[in-house]
């Protein structure tokens, strides 16, 4: 099924590959792109303790050593998008990748906690750069939606194999090379992804490119929405709901974005033109990658504690039961195209949410009664991601002008960054209220026992009726799009 927007038009249109073989080196590099994205998701967490004893870091250093990377990327998204849309999206590509070879060579050097924090910042500012890119270049290297659809599955599929096999391949890294090489590893993959995008993918057209001026103050106030949007749910975590820390930073994050969407609405040239969000098509496809990115993370944070805290599973046994959701995710990847042929892009993207939000209700209401039914949530949650990973982003950028498709994969991203930490908040936070005494200990009361399981319960059915609410508002959009021939 092929079904083209009227405002989103590839370049050279007539010159486009037919078939995904034509674009192998594009998209060996985009692929490239990603799989570093996922391996620093995933690789530096098993190297945390290593890299405490090493650099002499306090338990303060490791949490910025991780979180350093998340709020840079995610904070900036928006702004550095903005600017791809702008002087090029190849160019900010190739810019983003030699400066993530930089940063991840500069590693080697690294002898304080400080010096690692930026490194990861830095990190961070590279993913900003490339990241959005990677889904908005290999959008516009097709003009078919199937094309595109297979394109971004193959990309996607090689990222969560690296999102799977990090822990492990970093384990064992740890073994035989110190902790550096697990981030020096990102820079011949870098160079690999520079040669290949250089290589493969033409430069922007100047058409294809809008020339309005940078808005300045709507790129700060956004930029410090999100960057409060990732460090509030970080907060409730650490300092638990009665801090005044974790609600300061979530009251600056409202003032600052209802102050982003008032610039916006009056700016002569906005950073992101709110009407384009509110198209049917564009609306529909981020609630559904949001509702999906707030369903997977609850459910693998729930998953975790439950099955090393209640059930009394080695780490080595929680991650090999955690192995149907990798084997789904990485596999699944073949039921996208059938799916999409059978039922159409937007059948597709909604079917893929309601199964996210079934698997997650399943875990709610049974995951207590025993590892089947945590196999089954798991399973269907990493199926329905799967599907809406893919779809739903296609869609986001279907429905937006050729000349805003970076911002738009910024879109897709930042929601899946934000509603991910607020999944680990708010099931963070209801657990934190409800179980007394330090979760962390060994030997709970039966009393304790008892609250933890309440807890998990109440924080996985009231993260299901949030993702349902999304995706309810989200199918209600994209049902709208099918009369709206802007959306």
């Amino acid at each position: 099924m092929t079904t083209e927007s009227p405002h989103t038009t590839t370049t050279a249109t007539a010159v486009a590959p037919r078939r995904l073989r034509e674009a192998w080196i594009a998209l060996a590099g985009l692929a490239a792109v990603f799989l570093v994205e996922m391996l620093d998701n995933s690789i530096l967490t098993v190297a945390l303790p290593t890299i405490g004893r090493d650099l002499d870091a306090s338990t303060t250093d490791l949490q910025l050593v991780t979180s350093a990377y998340s709020i840079v990327f995610g904070g900036l998204m928006l702004a550095l998008s903005a600017l791809a849309d702008r002087v090029g999206r190849r160019r900010i590509m190739l810019a983003g990748l030699v400066l993530l070879a930089a940063a991840s060579l500069s590693t080697a050097a690294v002898t304080t906690p400080e010096q690692l924090i930026a490194v990861r910042a830095a990190m961070g500012v590279a993913a900003a750069m490339t990241t959005p890119g990677s889904l908005a270049l290999a959008f516009r290297l097709f003009d078919d939606d199937t094309l595109r659809v297979r394109a971004m599955t193959v990309i996607s599929t090689v990222g969560l194999v690296g999102l799977a096999v990090g822990p492990t391949v970093g384990g064992l890294a740890l073994t035989v090379a110190p902790w550096q090489a697990l981030l020096i590893a990102d820079a011949p993959i870098a160079v690999v992804a520079l040669v290949c995008i250089g290589t493969g993918i033409r430069a922007d057209d100047p058409a294809d490119l809008h020339r309005d001026p940078i808005d300045v103050a709507g790129a700060a106030l956004g930029t410090l929405t999100i960057v409060l949007a990732l460090v509030a749910p970080t907060l409730f975590v650490e300092s638990g709901s009665g801090s005044w820390m974790p609600w300061a930073a979530l009251v600056a994050a409202v003032v600052a974005a209802a102050a982003f969407v008032a610039r916006e609405r009056t700016a002569t040239h906005p950073l992101l033109d709110l009407e384009l969000i509110a198209r049917p098509l564009v609306s529909s496809g981020l609630l559904l990658k949001s509702a999906a990115g707030l369903a997977t993370a609850g459910l693998g944070y729930l998953v975790t504690l439950q099955l090393q805290l209640d059930w009394g599973w080695t780490a080595a046994q929680a991650a090999i039961g955690m192995l149907p959701q990798v084997i789904v995710l990485i596999a699944g990847g073949a039921l996208v195209g059938p799916l999409m042929r059978r039922v159409g892009m937007d059948g597709a993207s909604w079917m893929g949410a309601v199964v996210v939000v079934a698997g997650l209700g399943v875990f709610a209401l049974l995951g207590r009664s025993g590892y089947g039914w945590v196999a089954l949530a798991l399973v269907f949650v990493a199926a329905g991601m799967r599907v809406v990973g893919v779809v739903a982003g296609t869609n986001v950028m279907r429905g937006l002008p050729a000349n805003r498709t970076t911002i738009g994969a910024a879109l897709v991203d930042t929601s899946s960054e934000v509603t991910t930490a607020a999944a680990i908040a708010i099931a963070g936070t209801i657990i934190a209220a409800m179980f007394s005494g330090s979760i962390a200990t060994p030997g709970w009361t039966a009393a304790q026992a008892d609250q933890f399981r309440t807890a998990v319960a109440l924080g996985s059915t009231v993260l299901t009726l949030i993702a349902a609410a999304l995706v309810g508002v989200g199918i209600a959009r994209g049902r709208t799009s099918r009369n709206d021939p802007v959306g």
